[in-house]
């Protein structure tokens, strides 16, 4: 079986799962180039739980968990099955004993409004892993080490969030970024190229744009799994390099 990538997505807006746009078109191609794995083990800023959690179910429920926008976005139905082999040989990398398996929440819009452009035929089974707000980001970092394994198993491993996730400040007006929008994104790039995760991990460094680049780590913590599950000989690519609405970053990389 050939080893899969890793992948990180800055899934911005759910409107990207019904608008055409030059980001839902990255994602698009992505779907074209990506081998195709035996499973989708989808790490999610939306499932932020107090302890670790794994979905097992053999077909996850949908879970829209956004809210205000069109109808259209709410009659999207993204049926891919679960694949519970695969989230106990997850749950047996962490360390059985420290995971709950929790089917009360499914693919939530951080899952399946980027998959649902990526694999539209939703015929590839993917389960969930929780961001546990317990960890700090060594911790997440961690948890993503121990998930490498599955790379070699044939398991996608993508993590879906943002960069810059500041919505206090979202002013979607606006083309671009904040500068301390576009200074951070780029501190974060400059580190993922050099594959120097331990400034990743302590993000700080990059100064006063750290401070407001997001006030909770749920959207950043994907990241720290998808780095940490890479090989040191993995080759690192970046689409989607930008920001957006002032404070959000849909920069994005597929590793491997």
């Amino acid at each position: 079986m050939e080893k899969m990538p890793v992948l990180f997505v800055g899934h911005g807006s759910p409107m990207n799962a019904i608008e055409e746009n030059p980001f839902v078109e990255e994602w698009k191609m992505l779907g074209r180039k990506l081998p195709r794995p035996k499973a989708i083990l989808a790490v999610s800023a939306h499932w932020f739980t107090d302890g670790t959690r794994v979905n097992n179910a053999e077909a996850p429920q949908m879970v829209y968990d956004m809210y205000g926008f069109p109808p259209a976005l709410y009659r999207i139905v993204y049926g891919a099955k679960g694949s519970p082999h695969f989230a106990h040989r997850a749950a047996e990398l962490i360390g059985g004993n420290t995971v709950t398996f929790d089917n009360s929440w499914g693919l939530d819009h951080g899952s399946w409004s980027v998959l649902h452009r990526i694999f539209p035929a939703a015929d590839i089974p993917v389960f969930q892993l929780s961001i546990n707000g317990r960890l700090s980001p060594a911790g997440h970092y961690q948890m993503g080490r121990k998930l490498r394994a599955l790379r070699e198993e044939g398991v996608l491993i993508f993590g879906s969030g943002n960069v810059v996730h500041n919505l206090a400040t979202v002013n979607l007006n606006l083309p671009g970024g904040y500068t301390w929008a576009e200074d951070f994104d780029a501190y974060i790039q400059e580190n993922v190229l050099k594959r120097d995760d331990d400034n990743v991990i302590d993000y700080k460094k990059a100064g006063a744009s750290a401070l407001k680049a997001f006030t909770t780590i749920e959207h950043f913590a994907p990241l720290l799994y998808v780095l940490s599950a890479a090989d040191e000989a993995d080759k690192v690519s970046v689409f989607n390099d930008s920001c957006i609405g002032g404070s959000l970053s849909m920069t994005s990389y597929l590793i491997g």
